[in-house]
């Protein structure tokens, strides 16, 4: 079996035991490990003879983890895990990724891995993609685009394998041939969403398939909320694409503030109620971000920077300041005379003139007796510029 611990394969077992009898993020216990050992902790909790109980929970939650304890065969668990193509990694592995330490008490007692990639190695160019599970076609289209950027440009996204973002977000990594990752609140032998049964098997054929809960365990509410404190923990950062005000995604936004990560929204229309809870977001100091190239300016290393942004550029933006400030003087309709040209274009009248034959030379404008005029080429070029209507 992989994923050995450095202290033997006591240690392990103790801890896929203890997997079976914790709930994930619980600090009491994780509380327990970091004082007393796993080792202690599961003997407790096996009730060893003149074992005293753990403190910090009623009796009647320690006769409920010890009632699951009973239960609990770590071994069968490793075995079941092998036959599904599943390893274990406890804290302490090579494979462990250390940003996964930052939750403290909270952090998972180990993680079921399936794929062939070192987790440790993925989870440090990675960044979280989530969202609502009923998006629309839009914030599906932006999971995708922005998914398949990041993977093109090297980065691991990382998302919760639901309908919706997730599953888009996923798509879109797989699409461009990128790396994916899908953290689930389930057993990895059991995933769910049962749709999402041959999208999780890509994944963990191209990527990697991650969870705290032993085979066989269902997902609870719960159990979602508290799996993205994971997902938070084990990138750089999160962009939500779409979320309602009461999404499981802003649990992850939340989560990544806490833990120094950063934190990122894609803007939707101001009328939909599942941009709502992103701009929520974007009004405290969540980040704006509309691509790839946004997102890995932000988390990525040093000269990692978007392209700037600019509007296409104009036949009108090729001329000279003062030939700009002519056209620019002449009446959108009708013709004006030399004098009122030069007035307003706060010159004199044989610098007028000059740029007005010049103009013409270039299409702009035409002359009408002692009057000049805007040409359809100037006019349309001035309605592209964007100035006032």
């Amino acid at each position: 079996m992989n994923g050995r611990a450095a202290d033997g394969d006591g240690e392990l077992l103790d801890r896929v035991f203890l997997t079976r009898v914790i709930e994930p993020g619980d600090e009491t216990g994780g509380r327990w490990v970091r004082e007393y050992g796993a080792a202690e902790v599961a003997r407790r909790l096996r009730g060893a003879d003149g074992a005293a109980a753990l403190p910090g929970v009623s009796p009647r939650r320690w006769s409920g983890l010890r009632a699951r304890a009973w239960r609990a065969e770590p071994e069968r668990d490793l075995a079941v895990a092998r036959d599904a193509g599943v390893r274990f990694v406890p804290p302490g592995a090579g494979e462990w990724p250390g940003q996964l330490d930052d939750l403290g008490d909270a952090r998972p007692l180990g993680l079921w891995v399936r794929g062939r990639p070192s987790l440790r190695t993925w989870a440090l160019r990675s960044v979280a993609v989530v969202g609502a599970r009923a998006c629309t076609e839009y914030g599906a289209h932006m999971a995708v685009t922005l998914a398949a950027g990041l993977a093109e440009r090297g980065w691991v996204v990382v998302s919760g394998g639901a309908y919706g973002i997730d599953g888009a977000a996923h798509r879109g990594a797989l699409g461009a041939g990128g790396a994916t990752v899908a953290v689930l609140a389930c057993g990895l032998d059991r995933p769910y969403p049962r749709g999402h049964l041959r999208l999780i098997d890509r994944i963990a054929e191209q990527g990697l398939v991650v969870g705290e809960l032993p085979p066989g365990d269902h997902p609870t509410p719960s159990r979602f909320v508290l799996r993205n404190r994971v997902i938070a923990a084990l990138t750089r950062g999160t962009v939500v694409v779409e979320a309602a005000y009461r999404s499981g995604s802003l649990v992850t936004a939340r989560g990544a503030r806490r833990l120094g990560r950063h934190v990122m929204g894609v803007p939707g229309p101001a009328t939909s109620s599942l941009s709502g809870g992103v701009h929520e977001l974007l009004r405290q100091d969540a980040v704006l971000v509309t691509d790839a190239a946004e997102v890995a300016e932000l988390v990525g290393d040093m000269g990692e920077l978007a392209p700037d942004r600019r509007g296409p550029v104009l036949p009108r933006d090729l001329l000279e300041p003062g030939a700009r400030r002519v056209l620019a003087a002449l009446p959108g309709r009708g013709g004006a005379a030399v004098s009122r040209i030069a007035c307003g274009a706060a010159t004199t009248e044989d610098d007028v003139i000059a740029r007005l034959y010049e103009l013409r030379a270039l299409g702009y404008v035409e002359r009408h007796g002692d009057d000049w005029k805007l040409t359809r080429q100037a006019m349309i070029s001035v309605r592209g510029d964007g100035g006032p209507c």
